[in-house]
Formats: C-alpha cells, sequence, structure tokens
C-alpha cells in the first residue's frame, strides 16, 4: 500500500515506524528537516521536507497515486486543509486527519465530502480517556481493549500467588467456572510468548491474555488474582484536554479531584464541571498529596503533557499511599523504563493507543478493528469472515483446519449479538466477527490474506 503520513511527530513517527516494518510504501512529510533525516536512516522511507498543506508538497510526497494519506500534524487546521487538497487535486481514495479541539469534533457535519472530505477523524485525546476508563473499570488489569462495538473485551492481567487458577492447567478454567464463557487468547511468561494449549501451566508473574463477554470480566480476573476493591476516590494530576475530558466522563460515578497548576486553567474548567473538585497546585507537592488524603486514593492518574512530571508526580503519590498509579508517558524509552515498577503501575502511551485505530485502515481483508501490544509486538485485530466455503479460507472450516500462522489464535467468535469462544470444533459462518490474537505481527499479511475473498465470491 502506498501511504503517505504528513508530521513526524510522536504518533507520526510511530506509525512511520509501524507501517515501514511491513512492507508499505511509506513517504513522511514534516518541515524538520534534522528529525526527517533522523528517521530516515533508521527506517525504510521516504522524506519530503515542507508544509503538509501544499499541494506542490504533496504532489512531491507521490499524492497522485497514494492510496492513503495520513494528516497528524500539531495543527488540526493543517490536518483538514491537507485532507481537502489531496480529495480535491489527487482524488486520493482514503483521508485520515488527527483533530483534537472539541470545537471542531462537535460539529460532525463538517467532515463530509461536501464540506471537508475526511473519511476517518482521530482525537488522540479522545482514544486516551475512553482507554483510561477502561482500566479504571476494572482495577488491576494492564490493558483492557473492546471489540465488536463492546461486546467482547480481551484483557491483561498479571497472574498473582494466591489465584485459583495459578499453578492450575488452562483447561480446568472451565470446570472452575462452568457458567462463564472465556479463553486465554495468548501467554507472556518474562517477556516470551507462551502459545496457550490446554495443558498449559498458569504461573505467579504471567502476562495472561484472555477474552470473555463485557459483563463475564470481572469474574474471570477473580481466578487469576486476588480482585481489587471497587474503585471510589480518583485523583487526576493535570487538567489539559484528557484531564478535563477524563473527569468530566467519571464524575458522576466516583469521587474525582483534579490538580491544576495554572491558575486560569484550573478557573475555567471548574466551571465545566459539575461534581468534580479542582485544586491549585503542583501535583508533585508532597504536602499538597498528603493534605488531600493521598493515601485513601484509589488511582492517581498523571496525565500532564511533561513526561517527567508524569512519573515524579506518579512515583510521589504511590510512595504516599496511593493504591494504583497510571501515568501518561510519551517518550517509548520511558513507557519501557517505568511499566509495571513499583512505583507506576501503568505507562499509558498515547501513540499505541491511537495507532490501533490506524491500523485498522490499513489492514486488508475487512479488517474493523486493530489494537497494538506490548509496544507493537503484537497485535489483536477484529476481521469479518465473508464469501462461502469456495471463495473462502476461513469460512464453513473448523478452527482447528483453518490454516493460521504459527503464533495466531483465535479468541472467539461473534455472531450478531452471540459471543462464541473459539475452540477447535467451531465452525466460521458467513458474516462472523473474528477476534484473533498474533504474538509476532510480522504475520499480519498471513491473516489478510485469510480473510479475503477469493475470486469466485460474487
Amino acid at each position: 500500500m502506498k501511504i503517505i503520513i504528513l508530521g513526524a511527530g510522536q504518533v507520526g513517527s510511530s506509525l512511520a515506524q509501524n507501517l515501514a516494518s511491513e512492507a508499505n510504501d511509506v513517504t513522511l512529510v514534516d518541515t524538520d528537516d534534522r528529525r526527517l533525516r533522523d528517521l530516515q536512516d533508521r527506517l525504510d522511507l521516504r522524506t519530503v521536507v515542507g508544509s503538509a498543506t501544499h499541494p506542490t508538497v504533496l504532489k512531491g510526497a507521490g499524492a497522485d497515486d497514494a492510496d492513503l494519506m495520513i494528516a497528524v500534524t500539531n495543527s488540526d487546521e493543517s490536518n483538514m486543509v491537507a485532507c481537502q487538497v489531496g480529495y480535491t487535486l489527487f482524488h486520493t481514495p482514503t483521508r485520515i486527519a488527527r483533530v483534537r479541539a472539541p470545537e471542531y469534533l462537535a460539529y460532525p457535519q463538517l467532515f463530509s465530502p461536501e464540506a471537508l472530505p475526511v473519511d476517518v477523524l482521530i482525537s488522540p485525546e479522545q482514544l486516551v480517556t475512553q482507554y483510561v476508563k477502561r482500566l479504571i473499570e476494572h482495577p488491576g488489569a494492564l490493558q483492557v481493549l473492546d471489540f465488536a462495538g463492546g461486546k467482547v473485551r480481551m484483557v491483561a492481567v498479571r497472574a498473582y500467588y494466591g489465584g485459583p487458577l495459578v499453578g492450575q492447567a488452562l483447561r480446568t478454567l472451565r470446570e472452575h467456572m462452568p457458567n462463564v464463557q472465556t479463553r486465554v487468547a495468548a501467554l507472556f511468561r518474562r517477556g516470551q510468548a507462551i502459545i496457550p494449549e490446554g495443558n498449559t501451566i498458569i504461573e505467579a508473574g504471567d502476562e495472561v491474555f484472555f477474552v470473555a463477554a463485557r459483563k463475564n470480566i470481572r469474574a474471570v480476573m477473580s481466578e487469576l488474582r486476588k480482585l481489587d476493591k471497587p474503585v471510589k476516590r480518583i485523583m487526576l494530576a493535570g487538567g489539559g484536554n484528557i484531564g478535563k475530558r477524563l473527569a468530566q466522563t467519571l464524575e458522576s460515578r466516583y469521587q474525582v479531584k483534579i490538580i491544576e497548576r495554572s491558575a486560569e486553567r484550573a478557573r475555567a474548567i471548574s466551571e465545566e464541571l459539575n461534581r468534580t473538585i479542582v485544586l491549585l497546585g503542583d501535583a508533585a507537592d508532597e504536602e499538597l498529596l498528603l493534605e488531600e488524603n493521598i493515601d485513601n486514593t484509589d488511582i492517581f492518574c498523571a496525565l500532564t503533557n511533561d513526561d517527567e512530571a508524569n512519573i515524579l508526580a506518579g512515583m510521589l503519590a504511590k510512595r504516599r499511599g496511593a493504591r494504583m498509579v497510571m501515568s501518561l508517558i510519551n517518550r517509548p524509552a520511558y513507557v519501557d523504563l517505568v511499566q509495571g515498577s513499583e512505583d507506576i503501575d501503568i505507562a499509558i502511551s498515547p501513540q499505541q493507543a491511537t495507532i490501533g485505530t490506524l491500523l485498522a485502515h490499513v489492514r486488508r481483508g475487512d479488517v474493523v478493528m486493530v489494537h497494538s501490544l506490548r509496544r507493537g509486538a503484537a497485535e489483536a485485530i477484529e476481521a469479518v469472515a465473508h464469501g462461502d466455503s469456495r471463495s473462502s479460507k476461513v469460512v464453513g472450516r473448523r478452527i482447528e483446519n483453518i490454516p493460521l500462522p504459527q503464533g495466531t489464535t483465535i479468541g472467539c467468535i461473534v455472531r450478531g449479538d452471540e459471543v462464541i469462544m473459539g475452540h477447535h470444533d467451531t465452525v466460521i459462518e458467513p458474516e462472523d466477527h473474528v477476534i484473533l490474537f498474533l504474538v509476532d505481527k510480522r504475520r499480519i499479511p498471513e491473516v489478510e490474506r485469510l480473510f479475503q475473498v477469493g475470486v469466485t465470491f460474487i
């Protein structure tokens, strides 16, 4: 696929790295010549220096015959104009734009072929807000991913000593929970992937990815670890776009406090929020945290736009008694450094939260959802099976007879409103939504080919 990425910031660079490693023809456009040179030295891609909105620059980047344009510069307006230019002058088939300002997002009618021809809108703040909200709903989970419009969730959880299933073979899960449909999709032990079989023994410390209907998530988690108490008190550091959005989402169900260091911003968000307590101050101020009963706080989220401040505030909150700490971290190297450390339970990467949504539009076959996992090494995808037994490699076949690439498992199938776990004798039917887990994303092209319909299908 020929792809033009406009903007070489954190999201653009991460996306270019993901796509260039999959044998796509990628061109990256940015005004920063130095940054582009650095990326070109490391990645197999073309670079063009210039403004993302200028027709001559886009023409030089190959917009004439590009399949996909992804505009992720730091400017909403530049991203929207670039899509307009791509549509009007170059007839680029698919145009994706990152738009952050709620003032634009509140008017979806703006984004149509008759107005601003943007096919897909990406709002990182909105995606991160949803991501954090799901983690808060399932305390103790490392990741919570939605599929099939929320009917199914894939949850990553670390198995602890004392969990009923720890030390047991996976096949006993059905005996432990005879009325709950669930399946372990993947297992990581000391960083190494283990393909789950019926006789696989779960050990304490394993990172377990399982799929289940949304209503059963908490019951399955209780088999792997001691369940955390329900969340009541949440403290957010940073009243920016993400902090404010998250408070608006949570304040009707939880006791929420926001710490914001800008007096002007604190005043503005206090007028917009209904039940959230807004505090003026520094989240790394130990006295302030102690005054606000950090030791009785269930979840502390550091969400400022400063990685170092988020890490330090998170560490301080944990050491002063916060039960669980999440920190928003942009730099990939920092994510690796602090993820799962004693002080910070979950490092939230905006790039990883955003990239999955973008990848769904790059995958061949009818792929409707992609989640990038373990810093892009693994992937969970939702693909729709089309055709019949003659034209499709999956329809009408039992899972055990589908030539899945090594390291790929089918977690479950969503058929209408029914959630069916993916056992060896389960037969795939037309229009089933199939949830797959790949421990090695290099196998993606093989999975894509499985879900592509042959020429006999009309």
